[in-house]
């Protein structure tokens, strides 16, 4: 009988340690609640499709990167508790499509909506991390190139970047900055539209 109930408990425990595990204490972050007024003066008039935001490899997952600067940059690593909720390519996809349509009085599209637009913008994230320069001092930087294409030809392109300091030397810090950075990349974003988009 006693061996019966050792044999019982220790199936049970194997099963335990063979399912599937949770990871306790896990954080999942997303961009926050977009702003739901309009542009006071919208300054794009042209519909435009806004294709999803494209990424090096190594950022196709939910990771939130980090790099110490300070020992070595060219390693970004990944905090082990903290995460987005989807790619930072879709999630800033979402944001700067935000920003665009705030500013725009026609439409602004996907490439999935399936309609035809006189300009197209394409958007490659080249960096999205947040950098230490020391273990207790970091920045969010986030590198962006932006190409407006019509009828298939480049109408402009331009390379951005933007740093923003982060509050804590944390995760939480990291997102509060990289947020922060988005926003103002769709502001530089819509106003280097403004100037090239042809009325």
């Amino acid at each position: 009988m006693l061996r019966a109930a050792l044999l019982l408990s220790l199936a049970l425990l194997t099963s335990c340690a063979l399912g599937p595990r949770t990871q306790e204490g896990m954080v999942n972050y997303d961009f926050g609640l977009t702003r739901a007024d309009k542009d006071a003066h919208p300054r794009l008039r042209q519909d435009l499709v806004v294709a999803a935001v494209t990424a090096p490899a190594w950022m196709d997952n939910s990771g939130i990167y980090y790099r110490l600067a300070y020992q070595d940059a060219a390693r970004p690593q990944a905090y082990a508790l903290s995460r987005w909720v989807m790619p930072p390519a879709a999630l800033l996809a979402q944001r700067l499509r935000a920003s665009v349509a705030r500013a725009n009085q026609a439409g602004v599209f996907t490439s999935a909506d399936g309609v035809r637009a006189a300009y197209t913008l394409r958007l490659e994230l080249e960096e999205f991390s947040q950098v230490f320069d020391a273990p207790e001092k970091s920045h969010a930087l986030l590198r962006l190139r932006a190409s407006l294409i019509k009828q298939r030809s480049v109408v402009a392109q331009q390379s951005f970047e933007f740093e923003q300091a982060a509050a804590t030397p944390n995760a939480a810090g990291g997102v509060r900055a990289l947020i922060t950075a988005s926003d103002a990349a769709g502001e530089k974003l819509v106003d280097w539209l403004a100037a090239n988009l042809k009325k």
